[in-house]
């Protein structure tokens, strides 16, 4: 395998893992699948390798961080895509291992305090000449690829209001069911626009998407709500995702009184039991999911105006939607032509036609809505 196009996917036999690593060898990018169980990893391997055979795979049983210095000493990849969630609580030593290796690092993380702070690994990746970059996903990869594009029909952006809906079908994986989890019911950081104290999964509302019908949505914690209103002049943020199935939606609901009212519960205890409990619910639902962002405020002549935008997936394929901006900024960085030097989070970085071109060959439509 060529060094000089490589790029290392920790987890990536995981459920997005395997995608991106899918998508970088669509585009040329050679890929090593690394994970913790060396039979996955190479089982994920020689999948890809049947499915692209002109792209250069490989598979390594990796421990990381511990194991990841030596790797990147030894083989020097372009690129590391840390893929091994959840990202709340944790630290940046994965990051840092890449900084001191001269390697670029992309994440996708949700974790709000996780995206957010990774300006503090600025300096550090700036002068060691490597890109490092967190959120690499739906949020706020996508969300600020929407606001980005439709920006320019505003004179001033006052809300936005959006969220994310999976088909009950869609693969998930167990680090998300426990990211999930960790804040059902527990107090959030505050959010402009908001004096009032927000739940995580509360102030559940219904969304109407097209071709879905309407699902139930609640708040959730993401880096957007720290992010987006400095930057583009917000005063007011609301994000929320939703189950498909009712009864999976209000368990959590459930659960997070339960937490909110003071039991003594850690809901990520549960998330394996949890998430084998709503897949035995699949057959009642359905592989159809979406995201909605609602953009208000003023139009250049100072009228009201209000800007709905939807991203429907079918077949299966919503967990293609989150694996884009990793894939896109991994294959820029493979081949030396961006983002530069330093550590931020993934605002801007992608536009959401390149976004959109990547999700090309899957089941994926997108809605426009004026005032």
């Amino acid at each position: 395998m060529s060094s000089l196009s490589e790029a290392l996917v920790l987890g990536g036999y995981g459920n997005f893992g395997k995608r991106i690593a899918a998508g970088l060898a669509r585009r040329g990018v050679g890929v090593t699948v690394a994970g913790r169980d060396r039979d996955k990893a190479e089982n994920a391997a020689r999948s890809l390798s049947a499915a692209h055979p002109s792209a250069e795979i490989s598979a390594v049983r990796l421990d990381a961080p511990h194991e990841l210095p030596a790797y990147l000493a030894e083989r020097r990849p372009k690129v590391v895509i840390d893929t091994c969630g959840p990202f709340q609580g944790r630290d940046y030593e994965i990051a840092r291992v890449c900084i001191a290796g001269g390697v670029h690092a992309i994440d996708l993380a949700d974790g709000r305090a996780y995206v957010v702070g990774i300006g503090a690994l600025d300096g550090a990746a700036n002068a060691a000449g490597v890109a490092v970059v967190s959120g690499a996903s739906t949020v706020p990869g996508l969300s600020s690829a929407v606001i980005e594009a439709f920006r320019g029909e505003f004179a001033e952006i006052h809300e936005m209001r959006y969220g994310i809906s999976p088909g009950q079908k869609a693969e998930r994986g167990l680090a998300t069911t426990r990211a999930v989890l960790g804040y059902a019911g527990r107090a959030l950081k505050p959010v402009r626009g908001n004096a009032q104290a927000h739940y995580g999964w509360q102030d559940v509302y219904r969304q109407t998407y097209p071709e879905l019908g309407a699902r139930w949505m609640a708040n959730c914690d993401v880096p957007d709500l720290d992010l987006f209103p400095d930057r583009y002049g917000l005063k007011r943020i609301r994000f929320s995702a939703g189950m498909e199935l009712a009864v999976v939606h209000f368990g959590i609901v459930t659960l997070g009184w339960l937490v909110r009212l003071g039991v003594p519960l850690d809901l990520r205890d549960y998330a394996p039991m949890l998430l084998d409990l709503s897949k035995r619910l699949d057959r009642f639902g359905s592989d159809a999911g979406g995201m909605h962002v609602e953009l208000t405020g003023l139009g250049s002549n100072g009228e009201p105006r209000k800007r709905m935008w939807f991203i429907v997936a079918k077949n299966g394929d919503g967990p293609q939607i989150p694996c884009v901006p990793a894939i896109l900024l991994a294959q820029r960085l493979a081949r030396d032509v961006g983002p530069g030097p330093g550590a931020t989070p993934c605002v801007g970085l992608v536009s959401l036609e390149d976004y959109i071109e990547a999700l090309q060959p899957f089941a994926i439509e997108t809605y426009t809505a004026p005032a």
